[in-house]
């Protein structure tokens, strides 16, 4: 019996309870949740619904809970129901209801955890967007890896997601990427306020052996040119370093393309409709202090230039034309000042902001060698990039890092300690586990240990403690995955499999002996652990999946 459905049936008995007392129903709650107790000797879960519910019921909730735990115990897997305190529900379940689980897992593979808890929700998923003037960096890198792990994680529980990357390929930062190729490609120091870096020169040597006009061209058609082909290499570099890091954008969107397709009028045109545009001292001025913004934003200067806020009003406006209902944004930590004009911004297009947008800010990383942090980079020069690190820790344990810490918390990355092949090292921990049970069932099938058909199945042979806790833990994995999309929070999915699943099956591991020893002869409680084994597998495999991170079968 998984907790949904244990929940479920706690719901149907407060139903037949209130039938039974002739009791509103209406009351109750369209659904529950149950818990695990801190304390294992209270019981296997707990329930809070009949101090939930009671006083609207006009009952005194231990009252409730008594009913309730009579109804409880006539439900098959349910061994026993105690009440505690003012009407807590401490539930038991029998052996075999308990250990049901680890078939159902194995059964469900790698739809196990899925839900449909978002479904009808669709989401434009905005992340990393770093301007194409340089190679990705570390903080970059922390997006990449949050951002997939939380698209993933919104597919799973049913939303409709979209992913991507906004191209700032517009504005003064391109000319001055363009005025450093330049520079590089004479082989001049780059310019003040320009871009440094050897990444620079390698461009534009890459951009003279397509063109060999260009080194006798005045430096207006040369700067032409280098911003065309200069953007789109750096483009299609920062789409390969992405790629080698397995994260995949539905749509590289660019920021010219507003510009070219009139879309900032649009966007100025829909804004004016709602009576939020004004024009003083030449300038077009959109009204944002209606709606709490600290000032109002200037959409069009005097001299008839754009503003980058009015790229960011089109920009919303595309994606909500698109049928996203939400916008989610993950910007850097320096863009704290953003969110009270970006949520002005949509309330100014008759959004409601608390629905429509939603605004991450992830804080700084740093990457440590020794204990001192890493600096310098031998190709962007000034920074860390995406690139240096997968080159220094690897690709799975760049991505677990990254996304093992909430995104409002600054992060360390000790190279000592994510390379090490020690349980310290939390992605090791891990993934030492996804080998060891693909190991352990590849040692059984070598001793003709098969899990067999599920009807040969005994889960009441399940009953060790150690089992117990491990089919808990796997239990958790559906509403651990909902909870980390609902609240935008892959790092649940980490600590989750660090702290329950892990933990959970080195001690089941330890105590457990799901292999004969010698000639000994193969039991259906070899087979029933067997079951348990594959099931973590499963778990494990599911949950780094959703981290973007390989399970392997081998270590």
């Amino acid at each position: 019996m998984t907790p949904a459905k244990l929940a479920e049936a706690v719901l149907a008995a407060a139903h037949t309870v209130c039938a039974d007392r002739g009791l509103d129903a209406a009351v109750l709650p369209v659904a529950t949740t149950v818990e695990r107790p801190r304390n294992p000797e209270h019981g296997d879960y707990a329930s809070t619904i009949a101090m939930q519910v009671s006083k609207r019921l006009g009952v005194p909730p231990r009252e409730f809970a008594t009913a309730l735990a009579e109804t409880l115990t006539r439900t098959p897997g349910i061994k026993s129901v105690e009440i505690a305190g003012p009407g807590f529900l401490n539930i038991r379940l029998d052996p075999a209801a308990a250990g049901q689980l680890a078939q159902l897992i194995v059964a469900a593979g790698g739809q196990y955890g899925r839900s449909e808890t978002l479904a009808g929700l669709t989401i434009n998923l905005e992340f990393v967007s770093a301007n194409p003037t340089g190679p990705v960096h570390i903080g970059g890198a922390r997006w990449a890896a949050v951002g997939d792990a939380l698209g993933r994680l919104l597919r799973a529980t049913g939303a409709e997601v979209g992913t991507e990357y906004y191209l700032n390929d517009a504005g003064s930062q391109i000319d001055r990427f363009a005025e450093s190729l330049l520079a590089a490609a004479k082989g001049e120091p780059a310019p003040e306020n320009g871009y440094a870096g050897a990444y620079l020169g390698e461009i534009a040597q890459a951009i003279i052996s397509r063109r060999p006009e260009l080194p006798g061209l005045d430096d207006a058609a040369a700067l032409q040119v280098l911003r065309t082909e200069g953007v789109a290499q750096m483009v299609e570099d920062i789409r390969a370093s992405l790629r080698a890091f397995d994260v995949h954008f539905d749509l590289f969107f660019s920021e010219l393309s507003l510009h070219e397709q009139g879309k900032l009028d649009l966007a100025v045109q829909r804004l004016d409709a709602q009576g939020r545009i004004y024009v003083s001292e030449g300038a077009t001025w959109l009204r944002t202090t209606d709606f709490g913004d600290d000032k109002d934003r200037v959409l069009r200067k005097s001299n008839g230039e754009w503003t980058y806020f009015a790229a960011d009003c089109a920009y919303y406006l595309d994606k909500r034309e698109r049928g996203f209902e939400r916008v989610v944004l993950m910007l850097g930590a320096d863009h704290h000042g953003y969110i009270g004009r970006m949520k002005a911004m949509s309330a100014c297009f008759g959004d409601d902001p608390a629905r429509n947008l939603e605004i991450l800010i992830g804080q700084m990383v740093n990457l440590l060698r020794d204990g001192q942090p890493v600096r310098m980079s031998k190709r962007a020069g000034t920074v860390v990039t995406l690139e240096d690190l997968v080159d220094t820790i690897g690709v799975d344990a760049a991505r677990y890092a990254l996304a093992r810490y909430s995104v409002d918390s600054p992060i360390d990355i000790d190279i000592e300690l994510w390379t090490r092949s020690t349980r310290d090292n939390p992605i090791y921990y891990v993934q030492y586990v996804a080998a060891r049970t693909a190991s352990v069932t590849r040692n059984a099938a070598e001793v003709g240990l098969l899990r067999g058909d599920e009807e040969a199945f005994r889960p009441e042979l399940l009953s060790h403690e150690k089992e117990n806790e491990l089919l808990k833990a796997l239990g958790e994995f559906p509403a651990v995955v909902a909870t980390a999309a609902e609240l935008r929070e892959p790092h649940r999915i980490a600590r989750y499999l660090e702290e329950s699943v892990a933990a959970a099956y080195h001690r089941f591991y330890d105590n457990c002996r799901i292999l004969p020893r010698g000639d000994e002869e193969i039991t259906d409680l070899h087979r029933a652990r067997l079951w348990l084994n594959d099931a973590t597998r499963t778990v494990i495999a599911n949950g780094l999946h959703l981290l973007g991170v390989s399970a392997p079968e081998r270590m």
